[in-house]
């Protein structure tokens, strides 16, 4: 099999040509408007094997308090599955048990992401459930299964930096290269910790900055990082060639899967 072209040429076509398909509907809603103070917010969030604890829980954390009873784990099956670091979590409901009418469905990445870009239970399942859901969003590479869903064609987004712009434009996304992105009722963050961020972001848009700075502040979250490592540019030329080699079968099979290999 051919190997895949990483190289900036490559890359800068496929942005080009994913940005040249322009703003595509896809049925989806404008952003929506703050809840309703009174109702908890229906939240789903998507585990399968391989997927990043952390895509999952940070956003977890933060929202919680919004969906007391109403914050479901869902996979093909009921009961623990496994993260790419051996961490399960627990599965309440199936895909055919998830309730409707959903308010937030996330999906989070992992180094499981290539397999279930090719999911077809997993990807029905999305295309089901995102025309009803109030926000369609995704921590890490799991917006690249939501690509693979056909449920960013034509939306800004982002990813973990190693694949965000070779491989969203392979799925009709036009990659962005920041932190949190909203384009109408999609929001994709950036790689793992940037959960966090989404959870906030996303709670201000439910209830409000106010609640947002509180669950913030509940949770301390202050970062100061002991080093200055988590972008390309911050870590610099050898740290970058040392997490590609551990990213590359990642950043691989998810092309491979892009383009239906």
């Amino acid at each position: 099999m051919t190997p895949p072209d990483l190289s900036r040429r490559a890359i800068l076509a496929a942005t080009a040509a994913a940005a040249a398909f322009g703003p595509v509907r896809t049925g989806a809603a404008d952003a929506p408007g703050p809840m309703a103070q009174d109702r908890p917010v229906r939240i789903a969030m998507i585990l399968y094997p391989g997927m990043t604890a952390l895509d999952v829980v940070g956003p977890q954390a933060l929202l919680a308090g919004l969906a007391p009873n109403s914050l479901h784990c869902v996979a093909q099956s009921a009961g623990p599955v496994a993260s790419d670091t051996g961490l399960s979590l627990v599965a309440t409901h199936t895909f055919e048990t998830c309730p409707p009418d959903l308010d937030v469905l996330l999906v989070p990445g992992g180094d499981g992401t290539p397999g279930q870009m090719c999911d077809a239970a997993l990807l029905g399942f999305l295309r089901a459930r995102a025309p009803g859901t109030a926000w369609v969003t995704s921590v890490c590479t799991g917006s690249l299964i939501l690509g693979a869903a056909g449920l960013l064609r034509g939306y800004r987004a982002t990813s973990h930096w190693c694949v965000r712009d070779a491989v969203l434009p392979l799925l009709r996304a036009v990659p962005v290269a920041e932190r949190v992105v909203f384009d109408r009722n999609r929001v994709t963050a950036s790689g793992v910790s940037a959960g966090l961020d989404l959870g906030l972001a996303l709670a201000a848009r439910l209830r409000g900055p106010a609640y947002a700075r509180t669950a913030q502040l509940v949770a301390e979250y202050a970062p100061e990082p002991p080093f200055r490592a988590g972008t390309p540019a911050e870590a610099g030329p050898a740290i970058v060639r040392a997490a590609d080699a551990i990213l590359a079968p990642l950043v691989a099979g998810s092309i491979r899967a892009a383009r239906g290999d």
